[in-house]
């Protein structure tokens, strides 16, 4: 269900179930989450296939879990969003057509969201009794602010990619989001996973400034001029 090809210095994982809008079951996170871990490019690039980005979790497979199974189906897709949040390099999100739900929490656990004019979004959960749990809750306010994920969870409406950006939830809004990744390969990449830990740090201002002045030393003893 997540197809991966390797072009350059992109690893492209697509979200390969369009009769399902790219609903993701368990062994598609599990796919995913192998992808991830097995890629070594410094930019990886994920993409749905078809007309939509990814429809988020499975709601047939969502339907069938008791309480237990349904905490291990979370902590699954948790697994997979700290694995995308954290990869040693580059993750992104290239949106076209609709992202919902789970397929949101996907895109949050990118570095980048690039958005074609046709992608809408939305945080569906609530209109089904129910909520994001791959770690959404989490990211979408560190994302686009309190105000803004409360307004977008708890209303479960649909956005469409100008608004996104206007809010913050996508980066830019262009016809072909693959060309943003190209764009990051080709930089420099080894500064790419210092600036994702340098910028994402949340310690105090002082230690941040010092593991800064350290980071930058080590990458200026290692330049290539």
């Amino acid at each position: 269900m997540v197809r991966t090809t390797a072009d350059g210095d992109v690893r492209v994982l697509t979200f390969d179930r369009p009769e399902r809008r790219n609903a993701l079951d368990r062994e598609a996170l599990e796919d995913l989450e192998t992808a991830v871990a097995d890629a070594t490019e410094p930019v990886v690039y994920l993409r749905g296939a078809g007309a939509a980005f990814c429809a988020g979790a499975d709601l047939d497979v969502v339907r069938g879990l008791d309480g237990d199974d349904a905490a291990d189906f979370a902590a699954l897709g948790q697994r997979v969003t700290t694995a995308i949040e954290r990869y040693d390099g580059a993750v992104v999100a290239g949106v076209d057509g609709a992202a919902r739900g789970g397929g949101v929490e996907l895109a949050l656990a990118c570095d980048l969201r690039v958005a074609t004019p046709e992608a809408t979004f939305a945080e569906t959960g609530v209109k089904l009794g129910l909520f994001g749990a791959w770690g959404g809750t989490a990211r979408l306010p560190r994302v686009v602010g309190e105000g803004e994920a409360l307004d977008l969870a708890l209303s479960g409406r649909t956005i469409d990619a100008e608004t996104a950006l206007r809010m913050g939830l996508v980066s830019r809004v262009v016809e072909d989001p693959r060309s943003v990744a190209n764009e990051l390969a080709a930089v420099d990449t080894r500064a790419l996973r210092t600036l994702k830990d340098r910028i994402r740090d949340d310690a105090d201002r002082r230690t941040k400034e010092e593991r800064e002045r350290s980071a930058f030393a080590r990458l200026v003893d290692r330049a290539e001029w």
